[in-house]
């Protein structure tokens, strides 16, 4: 019976120490469950979509039902599953790689999670309350400021609060990684993983206002009975698609160029070679970054801007193939002549180079903006972007998860089960999307409910939905994989891979203060240049001394769920104005959590020395 209690004691001060924590490790570790967690949601959002679309008329889910379904599946799967396992991994592994002991902001570090958790829950409250949004993850005016119902205010709100935590965690890591780099870590001794985390970063920080304006004026639209998006009362339906796009190309970057990253680690570590042409790969990253902002309007070519807007947008669309066919021969070069390895996340980085091609094809084929007209709003356009974004960012999240498990948990993955995942995601991936170039080809018209029998579509949207069930088979077996290997796994060392960089230096998982000195880096590469020279672990660049580390708070997490009341009181006003009171009950637990912080002092703590001595002599 004492046990029992003492697990429960366990378990509720391990509750306790995940949501007081400022710790990047556990922080990382809610955002790969959460994210986890939200990826499993769209992805049984797909399958119920795909089920529709199996056999022609098809009476699975209802056309109200199917509206729902597309527009969560799309916002759920961008902003609540791809976004923060992006952030996990930026969690888990930049500050390891910078040779830093935290983030530059532990407290917002944790403020930014639970911002983006409360977010993502407000996103599909809708459907337990009368319907979740049905305007599309676009979310075009004036469809999203008339729909009926409380779907799209959710969806407004929802994202709001959870892209907050998404601004707050870019310039976070900004922040981090210009300031905490260890002694020699320059710009261009920086790993690559870094180097794109850090551009995924700046590009959150101009990005995301776009879409946080936007999503104001369609608040006052939808709660307030303003007008800026109804032409009506003078206002412009087009401006929407502006600010929404203005956002959403960068975010296709801010998602696939940390992939990119996992990518380059992992071709690296498993050829054996240094990355090929490190400098190019580099400036094509910012280069990639920079023309992101300038090719929005190229989801806009049938909206009537003319011909000469139409046409600067499609030359900067294709211009945008250059630095990303610069990474992909550095990749295949970095594969020559090197000492390869085959396993499960190499496998994957394999599998992304002639899937993430196929999608950089039908992408210049789309930025022909003469040839658009005929492939705007069809199936062509669902298998070009999901060719980009499972093929780039699903690939690069599984791989990276396979890659960085054994430093995250200390244990590595099961290589045969891992296989089995690839072979049935990536078949059942092909079979779902590359049939869908030519339905989109032959007319299929994007987000229909129903197709007739006549039509030819048959046997293409059969095949579709065969390799959907496949990707969610192997999707099960990551599962198991992750549950087996939790409960039988073999811990592992800190360098299980024989890797390159500094994360891989330390014991797996790390301590909670990362290292007990600053290492010094002599190199890109780093660890291994030490190896390279017969070296055990990294040279430090300080004496043993103590250690000062942040100390945990629940302020994070209060704050977050005093905006989440406070949503509720922003939506249900216009019905009856006794919901200000929630509205200001959840403000004032915001302030309050605020005012709270802001007079507190929390000056840390300190592991002390002769503590790392005795830790380190095994005592």
């Amino acid at each position: 019976m004492s046990t029992m209690v003492a697990n429960q004691k366990g378990f509720g001060a391990k509750i306790w120490d995940y949501l007081t924590t400022v710790d990047h490790k556990k922080i990382a570790i809610l955002y790969l469950v959460a994210g986890g967690f939200f990826f499993l949601i769209g992805g049984l959002e797909a399958l119920a979509i795909r089920w529709q679309l199996v056999e022609p008329m098809n009476d699975f889910v209802s056309s109200g039902f199917y509206n729902e379904l597309i527009t969560m599946h799309g916002t759920t799967m961008i902003f609540l599953a791809a976004m923060p396992l992006i952030f996990a991994f930026m969690n888990a592994v930049v500050p390891l790689q910078i040779g830093a002991r935290d983030v530059a902001f532990p407290f917002l570090n944790s403020l930014g999670f639970w911002l983006f958790l409360f977010g993502g829950i407000m996103l599909n409250v809708g459907w337990f309350t009368g319907g979740a949004a049905d305007a599309g993850w676009t979310a075009y005016a004036p469809l999203s400021t008339t729909s009926p119902g409380e779907g799209v205010d959710y969806y407004v709100l929802g994202l709001q609060i959870s892209g907050a935590g998404t601004l707050i965690g870019g310039i976070n890591f900004l922040v981090t990684i210009v300031n905490m780099r260890a002694p020699g870590m320059t710009y261009m001794r920086m790993p690559l993983f870094t180097w794109t985390a850090f551009v995924a970063s700046a590009l959150i920080l101009f990005a995301f206002p776009a879409l946080t304006v936007g999503l104001f004026l369609m608040m006052f639209d939808r709660l307030f009975d303003s007008g800026f998006f109804d032409p009506s009362m003078g206002g412009n339906s087009v401006i929407w698609q502006h600010l929404f796009w203005i956002f959403g190309h960068p975010e296709v970057y801010i998602l696939v160029l940390p992939a990119f990253g996992i990518f380059s680690e992992i071709f690296s570590t498993f050829s054996k070679k240094r990355l090929f042409g490190y400098t190019a790969m580099v400036f094509a990253t910012v280069l990639i970054a920079f023309f992101g902002f300038m090719v929005w309007a190229h989801h806009m070519f049938t909206v009537g801007l003319g011909p000469a807007a139409n046409s600067i947008f499609a030359v900067a669309t294709m211009a945008i193939a250059v630095p990303t066919g610069i990474k992909i021969f550095n990749w295949l070069f970095t594969l020559w002549g090197g000492s390869i390895t085959i396993n499960t996340p190499m496998l994957w980085g394999l599998g992304f180079i002639p899937t993430f091609t196929v999608g950089g094809f039908t992408g210049v084929m789309l930025a022909a903006a003469a040839a658009d007209f005929q492939y705007h709003d069809t199936y062509f356009v669902v298998a070009h972007f999901h060719y980009v974004i499972v093929g780039g960012v699903v690939f690069g999240l599984i791989a990276g998860t396979h890659y960085w498990w054994p430093k995250m948990f200390g244990k590595v993955l099961n290589d045969k089960l891992g296989k089995v995942t690839f072979w049935l995601f990536f078949t059942g991936f092909h079979l779902t999307f590359f049939i869908q170039h030519f339905l989109g080809l032959m007319g299929m018209p994007r987000r229909y409910w129903v197709y007739l029998e006549d039509q030819g579509l048959n046997l293409g949207n059969m095949i579709s939905t065969i390799g959907a069930l496949l990707m969610g088979v192997g999707t099960i077996v990551l599962l198991y994989n992750i549950v087996v290997t939790s409960i039988k796994g073999e811990k592992v060392s800190g360098d299980p891979w024989d890797g390159r960089t500094l994360e891989w230096a330390i014991p797996s998982p790390p301590p909670h203060y990362n290292f007990k000195q600053t290492p010094l880096v002599r190199g890109l590469d780093p660890l291994w240049v030490e190896k390279s020279e017969g070296r055990k672990g990294i040279t430090p660049a300080e004496p043993l001394d103590d250690i000062h580390m942040p100390n945990g708070s629940i302020l994070p997490f209060i704050m977050s769920l005093g905006l989440f009341i406070a949503g509720f009181g922003f939506i249900y006003q216009k019905y009856d104005l006794s919901w200000l009171i929630v509205l200001f009950i959840g403000m004032g637990i915001t302030l309050g959590a605020m005012l709270t912080r802001s007079l507190k002092d929390d000056l840390g703590h300190h592991i002390h020395k002769e503590d790392l001595e005795k830790e380190e002599a095994g005592e």
